[in-house]
C-alpha cells in the first residue's frame, strides 16, 4: 500500500514485480505468498467482535486481490505468472494442486500462493511455511519494513541490537515477532531456514539471493 493507509499502490506493487523479475531471470525458481492486510485484517476484525472464521476468511479474499495486483504488475513487464488459490474460485485463479504448481515452477513461472492455507485461525506466515515444505524450497525470504530482526521494535527503541542470525528456539523462547509460533515451529521440524530483509530497499532481493549478508537469518545455532 505504500505510503497510503489502505489499498494498493501500483508503484510499489511494480517495484516488487521488477525485484521479483530480476530474480527470475537468474534462473531462480520463485514462489510468493501473499498478505491481505493492506485491505482487510482477520484478526483485528475478530477483537472487534466479528465471528474470527467470517474475519478470517475475509482476510483471506483480501490476499487474492493483492496476488491479482501482484501478477499483472508481473506480467506487465513480462513475467509469467500463476495465481493459486486455496479457495476455489476458478474465474481468477487455479485451484491449489501440488504437482501443478510444482510444475509451474519448473517451468520458469513465478506462482502466487493465495488466500492462505484455505482455513481460519492460520496465518500467511503459516501459509508461506506450509507451501515452502510443499514446494520443496530452500529458504523462505520474508520482506519486511525493517532490515532484519531485532531484540525489541526498532522504530520504538533506538538501542534495539540487530541480530545477523539467531536459532529458531531463540526466536519463539523471546517472542520475537518475525512469524508466528506455528510457522517458526513448521521451519525448525523442517529444517528449514529463513531470512528476514527489508523487502523496499532496491536490490535487496537479489543480494539475499546471491548469499551476501543482508537481513538476519533464522537458523539452527
Amino acid at each position: 500500500m505504500g505510503d497510503q493507509s489502505f489499498g494498493i499502490d501500483p508503484i510499489i506493487a511494480t517495484q516488487i514485480a521488477k525485484e521479483v523479475g530480476e530474480i527470475q531471470s537468474l534462473g531462480i525458481q520463485t514462489a510468493i505468498v501473499i498478505g491481505g492486510g493492506n485491505l482487510f485484517r482477520g484478526l483485528a476484525a475478530s477483537t472487534r467482535g466479528m465471528e474470527r472464521s467470517t474475519a478470517d476468511h475475509m482476510g483471506m479474499l483480501a490476499t487474492v486481490i493483492n496476488a491479482l495486483a501482484l501478477q499483472d504488475a508481473l506480467e506487465q513487464i513480462g513475467v509469467t505468472t500463476r495465481v493459486i488459490s486455496a479457495i476455489e474460485m476458478r474465474a481468477v485463479a487455479e485451484p491449489f494442486i501440488r504437482r501443478r504448481a510444482l510444475r509451474h515452477l519448473e517451468k520458469g513461472r513465478v506462482v502466487i500462493f493465495a488466500a492462505g492455507t484455505g482455513n481460519p485461525y492460520f496465518t500467511t506466515d503459516t501459509a508461506a511455511a506450509l507451501r515452502a515444505m510443499e514446494m520443496r524450497s530452500e529458504v523462505i525470504l520474508k520482506g519486511t519494513k525493517v532490515d532484519g530482526i531485532y531484540s525489541a521494535d526498532p522504530m520504538v527503541h533506538k538501542d534495539a541490537t540487530r541480530y545477523e542470525t539467531i536459532s529458531y528456539l531463540q526466536v519463539l523462547e523471546q517472542r520475537l515477532q518475525v512469524m508466528d509460533a506455528t510457522a517458526i515451529s513448521l521451519c525448525m521440524d523442517n529444517k528449514l531456514p529463513i531470512v528476514v530483509f527489508k523487502l523496499m530497499r532496491a536490490g535487496n532481493l537479489r543480494r539475499v539471493i546471491m548469499g551476501e549478508p543482508v537481513g538476519t537469518t533464522v537458523k539452527f545455532a
